[in-house]
């Protein structure tokens, strides 16, 4: 706790007590009162210091604590923080660990530890604040919370390759509560950004290429988060935590698919691709969304006001919060002239939080000097109080002793679910799969064959030793009794050392099959080096991927592909097993391998997921959210590109190697021709194979006469459908706004008159050949 010289005056009210009706205290502490007689009463009682700390996020969270012989102290850097603006508006990451932020096991917080700390630091904030404003504790949450102890769920491109929102809103629910249980408030999650380009190294972050497939799972994860209905002013439930959807908006279009390089996006691309995410997850009821790095025709994002005013506040009628990404708003300086007019910039422009910041610091200098009228900057301080009045910080300030952790199987349970669900069979060619019952001994091959290290995404935290089922450990446990599983790395990530190949032949050779476990890793290691917003810099250790780690090419290292090549040579039919953050281009497998899947970044207990489905203990369920290049040099390869007379290359072949939407079962299906009637679409599925099967039943539309310059093809629809052998079931979509509409000239979605083929298929390369069904919409 703090020292008597750092306690500021003590708050109207102790932070854990509440008076209810009690006329001697202000109206903001009544919780019976209406959120916003309650925000207006306490921003009347404030000064412009105390107003300009609320918007501010300048400090890493573990620089605010140590780690004690006897539990945790608070740093004089939390203490001059919280006395530069009476209070504290929001920390970030007090319960993060990972390789940036230097913290571990020896120094960190855990799941048995993480509320105690919290709660501490809130006490701290409330009691330096005069009017006993609590702080928001923001953590980061791309696939599950980044923290010790956390559940670990696979990345955001294998929750697409699921195409399952049912199962992912389960898999967030269960984050927000441990979130929550620690003492969090809000959720940074990475939602918005599309995967047009794989060469960039955030690719592992976003749900997939399509626009209408990540809008769809931005709702279930808001919904999951958030809950799917609140109380009076939109309360949260103790267990449910507020999200930050991030990023707003293009940042996944930058050029050259360089991190944070300029977006050459224009307004009809904007809103037909990059911007129907954010507006399902806006509609959905996300509390905030994060301002991209980027810029949108030479504004950035963060100082962008035809974007976070006039589009999001004003056009869809946001009225949650708007967080800058780390230290954008000082990047706005390039072109203010200082930090001061930045961060003037960023709030006139709708940024309500900055995020380390100095700009924001200076908001007390630029309401004097006139750069910001001080009702802009109310406004935006009541956005902050209105979040924390309604997460019930003022009544509930603290976690420990009240809320109760989810628990840790069942997150086990999920993140296993998710990772089965996104193993995706790419072919089969030899008929090796599942493994057959006269197999015998199974050489198990690659650098991705033992560690689970590899399958987890960026900004990870260490794990505890032995958690998680590499490929290895999961065929070894759920592989018939009798049969010998081998093992043999045969070469690392990266670089060129051969010296393993080898015994990896020589596995292979006196085996039954191979499986080759070949990719890519996010994992950060010590000698990572990091930019200021944890960036990584540069190609480091075996990192191939993640936030500052995009690629030129996207073939795998030299080493890898000379143990594919030594490994197919022996005549063992072989398995490649490619786990990844992002589609590398490997033609070699698809051509030489009797059988490939795709796994993406699976999470710690991914292995056991890829086993079952190797074993035929479950069906391969994943489809790809995203088309597979054959090489970096046909990009972009995406499937919904405009439909113009695409000509191929003399060179190379222009059609990606693998389509959207792509992915096998262990069993067949056969697409009747689409029929229409009223206002739904139906379509007889029959599994023609030998095993119950599951299928993802795509409905695409193809525009023929219509007011704009139409795409090749859109998602507009899909359903999963579990058919028996022989079983044929009649699979009916509605076709509402949501398949129909369109962005017209003005850049208003809306159902416009034309014609259009309406194609069901099992991916976007099937349906180009699929029989259609034509509807036309009246004037």
């Amino acid at each position: 706790m703090p020292t008597p010289e750092h306690a500021a005056a003590r708050p109207e009210q102790t932070p854990e007590v509440s008076r209810g009706h009690d006329t001697r205290s202000p109206l903001y502490r009544d919780p019976d009162a209406a959120v916003d007689a309650r925000v207006a009463d306490l921003l009347a009682r404030m000064t412009l210091r105390e107003k300009a700390g609320q918007l501010n996020q300048r400090m890493y969270g573990w620089d605010a604590y140590r780690r004690t012989p006897d539990g945790f102290e608070l740093t004089e850097a939390l203490y001059a923080e919280t006395e530069r603006f009476a209070g504290l508006g929001a920390l970030y990451g007090l319960l993060r660990a990972d390789t940036w932020s230097g913290v571990d096991h020896s120094t960190g917080v855990g799941a048995a530890d993480g509320a105690t700390l919290a709660d501490l630091v809130q006490r701290h904030v409330m009691e330096s604040s005069r009017l006993g404003i609590p702080a928001l504790l923001v953590e980061e949450v791309p696939h599950g919370l980044m923290a010790l102890d956390g559940t670990v769920l696979p990345v955001n491109l294998a929750v697409g390759a699921t195409w399952d929102p049912e199962l992912y809103e389960q898999a967030a629910a269960h984050a927000a509560a441990e979130l929550r249980a620690r003492g969090g408030h809000v959720a940074l999650v990475s939602a918005l950004d599309l995967a047009r380009d794989p060469r960039w190294g955030r690719t592992e972050e976003c749900f997939g290429e399509d626009p209408y497939l990540a809008a769809r799972l931005t709702e279930a994860l808001v919904r999951g988060m958030q809950g799917r209905s609140g109380c009076a002013d939109g309360q949260f439930a103790e267990d449910k935590a507020a999200v930050v959807l991030k990023h707003f908006t293009g940042q996944g279009a930058t050029v050259g698919g360089r991190n944070s390089a300029e977006s050459e996006l224009g307004p009809r691309e904007l809103h037909e691709i990059h911007l129907p995410a954010a507006r399902a997850g806006v509609r959905a009821g996300a509390a905030a969304v994060m301002a991209a790095y980027n810029e949108v025709d030479g504004v950035p994002c963060a100082g962008n006001r035809a974007l976070l005013d006039g589009l999001l506040r004003r056009r869809w009628g946001f009225d949650g919060l708007v967080m800058a990404d780390g230290l954008a708003v000082d990047r706005l300086a390039r072109i203010t002239g200082d930090t001061v007019s930045a961060g003037a910039l960023a709030l006139n422009a709708g940024v309500d939080l900055s995020l380390w910041d100095d700009g924001f610091t200076h908001l007390e200098e630029a309401v004097e000097r006139g750069l910001v009228q001080e009702d802009v900057l109310d406004s935006a301080v009541a956005r902050v109080l209105r979040l924390k009045f309604r997460l019930g910080l003022f009544e509930r300030p603290c976690a420990e002793g009240r809320l109760t952790a989810p628990s840790p199987d069942r997150g086990r349970e999920l993140s296993t679910a998710l990772a089965r669900g996104a193993v995706t069979l790419l072919h089969d060619d030899g008929g090796v799969l599942p493994v057959r019952p006269t197999v015998s001994r199974i050489a198990v091959l690659g650098p991705h064959a033992a560690t689970t290290a590899h399958q987890l995404g960026d900004y990870t935290a260490p794990q505890s030793p032995g958690a998680g089922a590499s490929l290895l450990d999961g065929l070894r446990r759920l592989a018939p009794r009798g049969v010998d599983v081998r093992h043999a790395r045969g070469c690392a990530l990266t670089g060129d050392d051969l010296s393993g190949i080898p015994e990896a032949i020589a596995q292979a050779g006196g085996s039954d099959l191979a499986v080759l476990a070949l990719g890519g890793s996010s994992a950060r290691t010590p000698e990572t080096d990091f930019a200021a917003n944890g960036a990584a810099l540069g190609a480091v250790s075996e990192m191939t991927c993640g936030e500052g780690v995009d690629l030129a090419g996207l073939r795998l290292g030299r080493a890898q592909h000379a143990l594919l090549d030594a490994v197919v040579a022996t005549g063992t039919p072989t398995v490649v097993v490619l786990v990844q953050g992002r589609p590398h281009a490997v033609p070699e497998a698809a051509e030489r391998a009797a059988a490939l899947l795709t796994a993406w970044y699976p999470g710690p207990w991914g292995g056991d997921a890829i086993a079952e489905v190797l074993l035929g203990l479950a069906e391969p369920l994943g489809r790809l959210p995203v088309s597979v290049p054959r090489s970096a040099a046909q990009l972009p390869v995406y499937y919904n590109h405009k439909d113009t007379e695409y000509g191929t290359y003399v060179d190379e072949d222009a059609e990606p190697l693998h389509s959207f939407g792509h992915g096998l079962s262990y069993s067949t299906f056969d697409y009747g021709p689409p029929s229409l009637s009223g206002h739904t679409v139906a379509v007889d599925v029959t599994n023609t194979g030998e095993r119950t099967g599951r299928t993802v039943v795509q409905l695409y539309i193809r525009r023929l006469v219509t007011p704009v310059w139409p795409r090749t093809l859109e998602l507009r629809a899909f359903r999963s459908v579990e058919l028996t052998p022989g079983e044929t079931r009649t699979v009916v979509i509605p076709l509402g706004a949501d398949q129909l509409a369109q962005v017209g000239a003005d850049l208003e979605t809306d159902v416009l008159p034309g014609t259009m083929e309406i194609r069901v298929a099992a991916s976007a390369r099937a349906a180009l050949n699929a029989v259609p069904a034509v509807l036309r919409i009246g004037d």
